[in-house]
C-alpha cells in the first residue's frame, strides 16, 4: 500500500496543476460508503499536504478540491443511505458487522448530528457514518450543516497535520544534514 501511496504522491508532485482535481477525487473516494475501505485518502491528503511544506504545492487548491470532494462524497452516501434504508444493512460491510451497526445506530438516537462530525475524523467511523445517518433517517436539515462543518474541517485539517509534519521532518533533516 505504501508503493501505491508513493506513486500517487509522486504523481501529484509533478502535475501540480491538477492538485484540486486529485484532491477532490481522492476526497469523495474516502467519503462514499464503503469506498474509503479500500482507498487510503487520508493518507494520501496528509502526504499532499507534506509537498505543500516543501513548497512544490500551494494549500488552496488541496483545501478546496478536498473540502468539495469530501461534501459530494458525504451527501452522496448519506442519500444512498436515505434512499435504501435498512436494505443497506444486507450490504458488505454492514451484514458482517449487526453489533457495529446496532452501536451505529445507538449512537445516531443519542448523539445525532455530533456523530455525523466525529465521523469526520474518525478513518474507520467515516466509511459508514453517513449511509448510516441515512439510514437513521437523520433530517436533511439537521445532516447538512454539520456535514459541510465537518468536512471543511476534515480538508483543512488533514493536510495541514501533513504540512505540519513535513516542515518538522525538513527541521529534522536540516539538524542531522
Amino acid at each position: 500500500m505504501d508503493g501505491w501511496i508513493e506513486s500517487i504522491l509522486t504523481f501529484v508532485r509533478e502535475n501540480r496543476d491538477w492538485a484540486f482535481w486529485i484532491a477532490l477525487v481522492f476526497a469523495i473516494g474516502e467519503n462514499l460508503a464503503f469506498l474509503s475501505i479500500i482507498i487510503p485518502s487520508t493518507a494520501i491528503l496528509m502526504g499532499v499536504g507534506a509537498l505543500v511544506a516543501t513548497g512544490e504545492l500551494t494549500m488552496l487548491p488541496i483545501f478546496l478540491g478536498a473540502a468539495i470532494g469530501a461534501i459530494i462524497g458525504s451527501f452522496l452516501s448519506y442519500f444512498i443511505g436515505w434512499r435504501y434504508g435498512p436494505a443497506m444493512l444486507g450490504v458488505w460491510p454492514l451484514r458482517n458487522h449487526p453489533d457495529q451497526v446496532e452501536r451505529g445506530n445507538a449512537a445516531f438516537l443519542r448523539w445525532g448530528p455530533i456523530a455525523v462530525l466525529i465521523g469526520h475524523f474518525f478513518g474507520p467511523l467515516r466509511a459508514v457514518v453517513f449511509v448510516m445517518a441515512g439510514i437513521s433517517r437523520i433530517p436533511l436539515w439537521i445532516f447538512g450543516p454539520v456535514n459541510v462543518v465537518g468536512c471543511i474541517g476534515w480538508a483543512y485539517l488533514t493536510p495541514l497535520v501533513g504540512e505540519g509534519v513535513g516542515h518538522g521532518i525538513g527541521k529534522v533533516w536540516t539538524l542531522i544534514s
